[in-house]
């Protein structure tokens, strides 16, 4: 029974202390969430957390961070960013995955999607053996963000992360025999792939055709030159399109004979994407090619309008080629986020008024709907639930 005098028991106290962390308890951890409750309130109106990011920043339970401990080249307009994540990143992720990576730039966070470029699990012995992962970006011409991240960001600097997603992933055991077709920063995901092969010590019957420019611009070109020679299992086939054109597939039957015998992993352009899916398709094989398309091809814009959003009670005025997402990032909104890419449904919120289109086929949606706020724009004014 529960003492109580003078109006004081020890439940009460006991539920006041835990009060601060009552929505994340579980079963059999009650003396840890009095501590951290009884600490939350000597520290109100700051958290916990908001002295341990003081301490170190990567020591956030409220969100995933990470800090960037090296940046390296690749090519003139290319680099790996070797990424040392924080507290609550998952390594056990699947080969060709990717993460979401947020970047305070002058004064604003600014969100994008990146395959990973290591194996699960990754440590390195020149940063003590500490797990790690790394993406690779190449600089666009149209992309702020890229072009910062290849030349201007520092080691050192702390950036968020998203958990990794996707679908274009290696299976464990990979198939006998696999075909890697890819183009440009197609590369990302399946160096991946290789690597995660290569240090399992299981490459089977793998050729990789990769088209660039230039011998200057593969990216990872080492990493291909050293797993060749080390797998006479692994093929590296390079088709430099400065010098012969675009590769064509009605040459698959000279360069890869065997082509329909492989299960096949295509990343690149658009346009390479759409002849690789329509090429298998007339093959009657169109089940064994997986395809990871970076960006959704937009063929339609909204007429702007005012955005608003009604439980964060914040209002913008946006043009018809701003997202939604982006629209709401703008004026602080906290909007839910995943690919970025139109493809994983996880910023999926309801129009409650007004009209929302859809970038990607000009598909327009009202009140009662729910939209991809990554690839949707207003339509005039309209109203979010968010």
């Amino acid at each position: 029974m529960a003492s109580n005098k003078a109006g004081f028991s020890v439940r009460g106290l006991r539920e006041w202390l835990e009060s601060p962390v009552a929505d994340g308890a579980t079963a059999g951890r009650t003396r840890l969430n009095t501590l951290r409750g009884a600490a939350a309130r000597i520290t109100t109106p700051l958290l916990p957390d908001d002295y341990l990011h003081l301490v170190n920043p990567l020591w956030s339970a409220r969100e995933l961070r990470g800090r960037i401990v090296e940046v390296r080249k690749e090519t003139a307009d290319s680099a790996t960013l070797v990424i040392k994540p924080g507290w609550g990143f998952d390594f056990k992720f699947e080969p060709g995955q990717y993460i979401g990576i947020g970047l305070l730039v002058d004064g604003r966070w600014h969100w994008r999607s990146y395959s990973l470029t290591c194996p699960p699990d990754w440590s390195h012995p020149e940063h003590r053996g500490k797990r790690l992962i790394s993406i690779a970006v190449k600089a666009m011409p149209e992309g702020f963000l890229s072009s910062h991240m290849v030349s201007g960001v520092q080691a050192g600097t702390v950036v968020r992360l998203a958990a990794p997603q996707g679908g274009f992933v290696l299976p464990e055991p990979p198939p006998s025999k696999v075909l890697f077709l890819t183009a440009g920063s197609g590369i990302t995901p399946v160096m991946a792939m290789l690597r995660t092969m290569d240090r399992r010590g299981v490459v089977p019957d793998v050729t990789h055709l990769h088209s660039a420019r230039t011998a200057d611009d593969v990216m990872f070109a080492a990493d291909l030159r050293e797993l060749h020679d080390k797998h006479p299992s692994f093929t590296a086939d390079l088709h430099f399109t400065g010098e012969h054109g675009k590769f064509a597939l009605a040459d698959l039957d000279e360069r890869v004979p065997d082509w329909r015998e492989r299960e096949t992993w295509a990343c690149g352009p658009a346009a390479m994407l759409d002849e690789i899916e329509k090429h298998w398709a007339a093959a009657g094989i169109a089940d064994k090619v997986h395809v990871e398309r970076f960006e959704i091809e937009r063929s339609a814009s909204g007429e702007g309008g005012t955005v608003t959003f009604a439980k964060a009670g914040r209002v913008v005025e946006v043009d018809g080629a701003t997202t939604l997402l982006q629209a709401g990032e703008g004026v602080g909104v906290q909007m839910p986020f995943g690919c970025r890419m139109g493809i994983c449904q996880t910023c999926v919120v309801t129009v409650t008024d007004g009209h929302v289109r859809d970038l990607r086929n000009g598909t327009e949606h009202r009140a009662g709907d729910k939209v991809q706020t990554c690839i949707s724009a207003a339509a005039g004014d309209c109203t979010l639930d968010v």
